[in-house]
Order: C-alpha cells, then sequence, then structure tokens
C-alpha cells in the first residue's frame, strides 16, 4: 500500500485545498512509493498565517523549554536510523551508510541547536553618556520560509529549521518534491514527538509543475521575514531575487564546483583513497563533491593509474544492498543529465579514462575523464553525479588558478603532507570552505558552513545561524532625564 502524507498546518495533517496530490516515486525502481498533498498558493498562506499564530508564544518559551524539545529529537532520530535508512533508500537512492550519516549529523544539528539557545545574544555597548546603558541585542525576526532540498535530505531538511527554530522563530518549510518525506515530514514528525508546539514549525509539499507558484508565495507572504534556501545556484538566483523584491534576508546555501588539490608532497594512495570518497560519496550528489581532481604533474601518473584501479571496481546497484557505493541518481532523468554531459565532453575531445556510457534506469557509471577544456559544458556546470576530472598543474600558481576558475566557491580539499604548504595554498583558494590534508565534503553542526561567489551567502553552524535568523537591535535605557534644546 502506497504511503500518503497530507500537508502539516498548525499542528493539523490536512489535505490541499485543491485535493490534488503529487506522487513520490522510488528513483531505482521507478514505481510510485508515496503520495503527498500538493498544495497551491491557498495553503501556503494557511501555513503562513498558522505559524504566524505560533511566533508570540514559542519566541516567549523559555529557554530550558525550548532546548529540552532539541536534545529529545536528537535522540529520538538516532533511534530511527533504520527507518531513515529504508526511507532514504526508496525516496531519493541513498544507501544505509549514507542514510546512518545523515542522522548522526542531524542528531547532531539539533544538539548544536539546543546550545545555541542559551547562548549569550547581544552585546553591552560603550554609550556616549556614561549613565545611559546601551545594548545590541538579537531577537527572532518571526516566520521563516524554509526549503529543504533530496540529496542529503535528514542533514538539509534539519538544517532548514533547526537554526530558525532554536533562534525562536516558526518556520513553514516547503520540502523537495523529490523526497517530500525525508527532508519534510519525517523531520517534522521527529520535532513534533519531541514537543514542539502546534503551528510552531508547518510543512507544504507540492507538486514539481507547482514548484515556482509555490516558491514564490511562500517568499511574498508579508508576516515570512527571512528565507533559507539550500540548492542548485539556478534555482537559488530565482530565490534570492525574490527575497531582495520583498526586502527579505536570505541565506543561501548553492551549488559547488569542487575542487580536491593534491600537492606534491602528498602521499599518494591516501589521496587515492580521499579523492574517490569525496567525488562517489551519495554518487556525487553531495554540493561539496569533488568534481575536478587537480594533480601535481610529478605524482599525476601514479594517481590516475591508481585511481582509475579503484574507481573502476566500486560496486553499482540497488541502494539497499549493503556492498553499493554508486547508487542510483535522483532520478533517471537526473542520470540522463550526467551521461550527456560526458557525452558532450567526449565529442569535443575528452578522454574516458573509466565509466562513461549510458546510465541504467538512474545508475549511472562511476566515470573519471582528463583532456576536459573550457568549451566543454562539465568544465563549468556543476555534475552532481559521479563524475570526475583530472588536470595536472606544475607548481601552485596553477593550482590556485585552475581552483578559482569557476563562478562557484563552496568548499576545497587539499592533499599533502606538510601541512605549511597545504595552509599557504587555502589561504588563497576562494571558497567558504578549505580541508588541508582532507577532501572536499565535511560538515560539523558547530562550524560556519557556506559558500562564496555563486554558491550562494550566509552561513549555517553555531552562532552564524543563530546570527542569520535573528535581528539585531539596539536598545538603550537612560538612567537620568535628557536634557533638550527646545
Amino acid at each position: 500500500m502506497t504511503n500518503h502524507r497530507d500537508l502539516l498546518i498548525g499542528g493539523q495533517e490536512v489535505p490541499a485545498a485543491s485535493g490534488r496530490t503529487a506522487e513520490d516515486r522510488n528513483p531505482y525502481t521507478g514505481e510510485v512509493y508515496a503520495t503527498v498533498a500538493a498544495a497551491g498558493a491557498d495553503d501556503v498562506r494557511r501555513a503562513v498565517a498558522a505559524a504566524d499564530a505560533a511566533f508570540p508564544d514559542w519566541a516567549a518559551t523559555g529557554p530550558a523549554t525550548r532546548r529540552s524539545v532539541f536534545l529529545k529529537a536528537a535522540d529520538l532520530l538516532e533511534a530511527r536510523g533504520e527507518d531513515a535508512s529504508a526511507l532514504m533508500a526508496q525516496e531519493a537512492g541513498g544507501s544505509r551508510p549514507w542514510a546512518l550519516f545523515n542522522v548522526q549529523l542531524a542528531a547532531g544539528m539539533f544538539r548544536e541547536a539546543a546550545a545555541a539557545v542559551t547562548a549569550p545574544r547581544g552585546e553591552v555597548l560603550t554609550a556616549q553618556d556614561g549613565g545611559t546603558l546601551s545594548m545590541a541585542i538579537r531577537e527572532p525576526v518571526g516566520v521563516v520560509a524554509a526549503f529543504a532540498p533530496w540529496n542529503a535530505p535528514v542533514i538539509l531538511g534539519t538544517r532548514a529549521v533547526a537554526a530558525p527554530l532554536a533562534a525562536g522563530n516558526t518556520v513553514v518549510v516547503k520540502p523537495s518534491e523529490d523526497a517530500p518525506l525525508a527532508c519534510g515530514y519525517f523531520v517534522a514528525d521527529v520535532l513534533r514527538e519531541a514537543g514542539l508546539p502546534d503551528g510552531v514549525l508547518n510543512v507544504v509539499s507540492n507538486a514539481p509543475q507547482d514548484a515556482a507558484e509555490v516558491a514564490e508565495a511562500l517568499v511574498a507572504e508579508p508576516a515570512v521575514r527571512a528565507v533559507n534556501f539550500t540548492g542548485s545556484t539556478g534555482v537559488g538566483r530565482i530565490i534570492g531575487n525574490l527575497a531582495a523584491q520583498h526586502l527579505k534576508p536570505a541565506v543561501l546555501e548553492l551549488g559547488g564546483k569542487n575542487s580536491v588539490i593534491v600537492l606534491e608532497d602528498a602521499d599518494v594512495d591516501y589521496a587515492v583513497d580521499a579523492a574517490a570518497f569525496s567525488v562517489f560519496m551519495n554518487a556525487g550528489q553531495i554540493c561539496m563533491s569533488g568534481d575536478r581532481i587537480l594533480l601535481h604533474a610529478s605524482l599525476a601518473e601514479e594517481f590516475t593509474e591508481k585511481f582509475t584501479e579503484k574507481v573502476a571496481g566500486l560496486p553499482h546497484g540497488a541502494p539497499t544492498d549493503p556492498g553499493t557505493v554508486i547508487g542510483p541518481l535522483v532520478s533517471a532523468a537526473s542520470a540522463e543529465r550526467v551521461a550527456a554531459l560526458v557525452q558532450d565532453a567526449v565529442g569535443k575531445g575528452a578522454k574516458v579514462l573509466t565509466g562513461g556510457g549510458a546510465p541504467e534506469n538512474a545508475v549511472h557509471p562511476a566515470t573519471v575523464l582528463t583532456g576536459v577544456t573550457t568549451d566543454m559544458d562539465l568544465y563549468h556546470g556543476e555534475a552532481f553525479g559521479p563524475v570526475c576530472t583530472l588536470t595536472t598543474f606544475t607548481d601552485d600558481d596553477g593550482a590556485i588558478a585552475l581552483a578559482n576558475a569557476t563562478e562557484h566557491g563552496l568548499t576545497c580539499g587539499i592533499i599533502t603532507e606538510n601541512g605549511t604548504h597545504g595552509l599557504a595554498v587555502a589561504r588563497r583558494v576562494r571558497t567558504g570552505i578549505v580541508h588541508v590534508n582532507d577532501q572536499s565534503v565535511a560538515d560539523e553542526p558547530q562550524a560556519p558552513f557556506g559558500g562564496v561567489k555563486a554558491s550562494g551567502y550566509g552561513r549555517f553552524g553555531g552562532r552564524w545561524g543563530i546570527e542569520a535568523f535573528s535581528d539585531t537591535r539596539w536598545v538603550t535605557l537612560a538612567a537620568g532625564h535628557a536634557h533638550y534644546p527646545f
């Protein structure tokens, strides 16, 4: 029997006003796994009204009570690791290790949110009048519109809501059409069971063809005071423009064209393992995935031989198979998109070292290419699949020029046994995140996470997440009566 979820509005599960539903398909089998209510603009208005009504009480709720919700949610989430694994396999083709990592990191995000509830928020300022108390204080903004993507659904569904809620806001989340259960309803269920009051978090799912209408309606609602979006750069530009039109601040965590730089003082075997993880974890469907492996010429031959052999041996198949490394992409259409990028590159002179060819339904072979040049679509576009390119350089300047030759700036890994050398290179790479002697895929709930350039703006994690979803106010208290000129 197919699962079904209705909208979550004001603590009640309700159908869309139109009565319409949308299908949620298993990418590996192509079968319908679940259906969800397909919201329209009227449903968005209902959800925002519910969040707005719940805001005063939630903002005034004592810190101990709010903190206990997040701590309990973390425990509940960890207890449901196998549920998350089954759900992610069915909805997004995620492997069990990837799902359990999602649960682990998301639980950490809830615990970090709990800590943030009682973290200091504000400063005592130096006033011109020594008898006046002058303060900069941070207060919740109100209703936050959140957009949660499918690729790391439990992590990013949690990130969409945890910091805004911890700051005292209420939230309306629009989960991805490709994984509405895992990145929307599953996270909301955990928080509700943990004691989150009705209306504080609302979930509005939609049909793919209605995505633009629902997103525009959500950002435009007057009660919405901030926007939280994680997704592709293309859609992020649209959301950012909408938010700017309505003078609403936004946090945008967008795509990447990330590099793993292998310097001449690297351990080649370690570099091979690090690069393989960076490129092929979750079949390359991570914003931090390493699209480009940049190799010092002195070790390029050894690395290329060992890396190609390792990639050629990565097991492909069903996400439910414990041995699978390369599972399905989120849809057959996504696999065809990746195949088209490879085909375009090969047609223009790139060489396939392993992989390539046609995908099998939603499973695209793990692929390594060399000779990718600026006239190829893959040179510029985020692959978001199990594909990478190998390029050589001869000195640090060459490596940095290659790494920075993209409009994106999310993350970078630098493999070296010389930390001083690695740090010197890291300081010149224009990304929001860089890891020395590690690859590009890493996330910790207390660290500032986000990119520069076309990879977005704003930061999640720790105090940065609270600051992103709160307003700074200047408040003074005069100790005596002021004197006025008239």
